[in-house]
């Protein structure tokens, strides 16, 4: 009876082993990383985060960032910007708090709105009626980036993603 027993505890404690084993795969990368920009000036911090893409050899406007629709301007979440001072962006004043970036892109001018309802999942519940503003602005052609970027400067919000890119001119008060 005692190898029987011992034959069973043997199976029981290799099942265990093995099943650990299986369990402490790494993690595996995530498709769009987050990523984020902070920008400390005297006493104003303005900090945008973000899921960035990659292009990963796919056509990116028109296709996977379609015309005409609203897009949450990254992955995942959607993109915000907070501010803890009074900025101005493009001309357009944003009072301390924090604002979700939309986007509706076309093959010429880009729509780009700064919404309220800065915590949401993607552009699915977007409500133009927390729309803080609205600004147009015309997407250059820059160099390559595989991944989605924003950057913050003294003087400007930079956009680069694919083979395009944009400023915002950013004043901070």
């Amino acid at each position: 009876m005692s190898k029987f027993r011992s034959h069973y505890f043997f199976i029981f404690l290799a099942s265990i082993l093995l099943l650990g084993i299986g369990c402490t795969r790494k993690p595996e990368k995530r498709p769009s990383p987050p990523a984020s920009d902070t920008l400390a000036v005297n006493d104003a911090l303005i900090h945008i985060q973000y899921s960035s893409p990659g292009v990963k050899e796919r056509t990116i406007w028109g296709k996977l960032v379609p015309y005409g629709e609203i897009w949450r301007t990254g992955a995942n979440k959607a993109t915000y910007l907070a501010t803890n001072t009074t900025i101005t962006l493009a001309g357009n004043t944003l009072t301390p708090g924090k604002y979700a970036i939309f986007t509706i892109p076309t093959d010429t001018t880009w729509t780009l709105i700064f919404n309220r309802e800065w915590d949401q999942w993607g552009a699915y519940n977007y409500d133009s009626s927390k729309d803080a503003f609205r600004t147009k602005v015309i997407p250059q052609q820059g160099t390559f980036t595989e991944r989605m970027t924003f950057s913050l400067t003294k003087n400007k919000l930079k956009f680069n993603w694919e083979n395009l890119t944009y400023e915002l001119p950013l004043d901070i008060q």
